[in-house]
């Protein structure tokens, strides 16, 4: 009996390529969470520091929309790439209308604003579902060695969004607003060299479209007349002719991306020709589609309602000086790289053990998390008002429960919705994941307009409260849940 060789050294080595979308994701995350952290201060700034001088209902409304329509544009920017351009195109391009839109920004002045917000969207669109799949692509072979890669690739996530509030930040806070914006464009310009650099590193990976197209031309006649109306739209709006109210387009806008939920799930329930098994675990999924809006909602008060706490409540002197708000967007990043090993040995320490959490479990305790994360914000809250600044450790405590959160929730989010889709219906139940997303994200805009009204001294810590009894109660309808749950998704590891 001959024993199986180790494997080489070679083979356990990286591709080059994984170094090239490192550096892409780590300058596109250092753009977009560098103009983030700035970008509530900005909007609700009176136009004597700078900034456009909203009310705070009204920049949280657009706040929403933005990190909404980033979540919402991930599905049919990954078609473009599927169907019409290739995934190695869709990140060039992509990247490139991203830097086009922060040095938009950078440009005083309303239209060259709102500009700016829908090119990073729709650069966005094309780089970021895009960026994930060549990371993929550079590991056919599966296993041990593509989970190192993919850990590699979100690592660079990580430094960008550390990297990005510090910098953009401080040039924005300190300096000029425009200044921080095009902080951002140039980070994401850098991003765009290297890419086009290196990328003949990842070889053939990515080069062509997966799924081609057999009618293009009609299909770039569609996208074509898609990008048309958003541009109509957008330019009657900024010229004037056609007045928009950002709180009421928030709120409608999440009426319907309810309703579309709740109109898809009724439909594969009635329509899809699902067996009595797949509709069980179609209606998990329309269970943990819920538990993740309402868990990014509060996730994501981070860019709004935490920002202009930061600014607004905590006591920001460090060595003599006042640090910049934005760097508190630093830390979730930071908590990330700390504690990422750790969820992960736990996770293989308990299944040693015998007791793997199940799905239920997992979100329930990070509903939990982030439940106790806001009890923690409404007492800091409370105080604040009472007696004025508080001490930076209330928003640390508070980053760090909802940091655990995040990795309790999102590294099975997407992998359990992959298994629990039936077949025929994958892409579709990943397109409902991602509006999860976009619909908490918008929730969470309209959520910090609440927290941070004026007409209502006590609003902060009510809607903080609000928010850590929502979620607190729908972890206990998970761990209610989680039996059956174990029943209905039989079968599934």
């Amino acid at each position: 009996m001959t024993a199986t060789p180790p494997a080489s050294s070679a083979s356990l080595r990286h591709p080059r390529g994984i170094y090239t979308l490192f550096f892409t994701e780590m300058w596109e995350r250092m753009s977009y969470y560098g103009m983030r952290a700035l970008l509530i201060l900005y909007m609700t700034a009176l136009p004597v520091e700078g900034g456009m001088g909203l009310p705070d209902k009204m920049a949280a409304a657009i706040y929403g929309l933005y990190v909404c329509g980033v979540y919402l544009v991930a599905l049919p920017g990954g078609w473009v790439a599927d169907r019409l351009i290739s995934p190695r195109q869709a990140v060039l391009y992509g990247g490139i209308i991203i830097a086009m839109g922060h040095l938009s920004l950078a440009i005083p002045g309303n239209t060259t604003f709102f500009t700016g917000l829908l090119l990073v969207v729709m650069g966005t669109a094309l780089l970021k579902p895009c960026a994930s799949s060549l990371v993929g692509q550079l590991y056919p072979e599966g296993g041990a060695r593509r989970d190192a890669g993919f850990t590699l690739f979100y690592m660079g996530v990580n430094v960008g969004g550390f990297l990005g509030p510090m910098i953009c930040g401080w040039l924005g806070e300190k300096w000029d607003w425009h200044w921080g914006f095009g902080a951002a464009g140039v980070g994401m310009i850098a991003g765009v060299i290297q890419y086009a650099l290196t990328q003949h590193h990842m070889g053939d990976a990515g080069v062509r479209p997966a799924h081609p197209s057999s009618t293009p031309r009609r299909h770039w006649t569609a996208v074509g007349a898609a990008i048309g109306v958003v541009i109509l739209v957008a330019g009657l709006a900024l010229s004037g002719v056609l007045v928009i109210n950002p709180l009421l387009v928030a709120k409608y806008t999440s009426l319907v991306l309810v309703g579309m939920a709740v109109l898809w799930f009724g439909w594969a329930f009635a329509f899809g020709g699902l067996t009595g098994e797949e509709k069980k675990r179609l209606g998990v999924l329309a269970i943990l589609f819920v538990a993740s809006a309402l868990f990014w909602s509060g996730f994501e008060q981070a860019g709004s309602s935490m920002n202009l706490f930061a600014e607004r409540f905590t006591d920001r002197q460090m060595f003599g000086s006042e640090i910049p708000t934005g760097w508190f967007q630093s830390i979730n990043p930071v908590f990330v790289i700390l504690f990422a090993p750790a969820f992960s040995w736990l996770w293989l320490a308990l299944a040693c053990r015998g007791w793997f959490p199940s799905v239920a479990a997992k979100f329930a305790s990070a509903l939990l998390l982030l439940a106790l994360g806001f009890v923690v914000l409404q007492f800091a809250a409370k105080l604040a008002l009472a007696q004025g600044k508080v001490l930076p450790v209330w928003l640390l405590g508070t980053y760090l429960l909802l940091t655990w959160g995040e990795l309790t929730l999102s590294p099975v989010g997407l992998s359990f919705v992959t298994k629990l889709a039936p077949s025929r219906l994958t892409t579709q139940c990943m397109g409902i994941w991602f509006l999860s997303s976009a619909t908490g994200n918008l929730l969470a805009g309209l959520l910090a307009g609440a927290a941070t009204d004026h007409e209502s001294p006590d609003a902060m810590p009510r809607v903080f409260l609000q928010v850590a009894i929502t979620s607190g109660l729908g972890a206990l309808v998970l761990l209610m849940l989680a039996k059956p749950f174990r029943k209905w998704t039989s079968g599934i590891s």
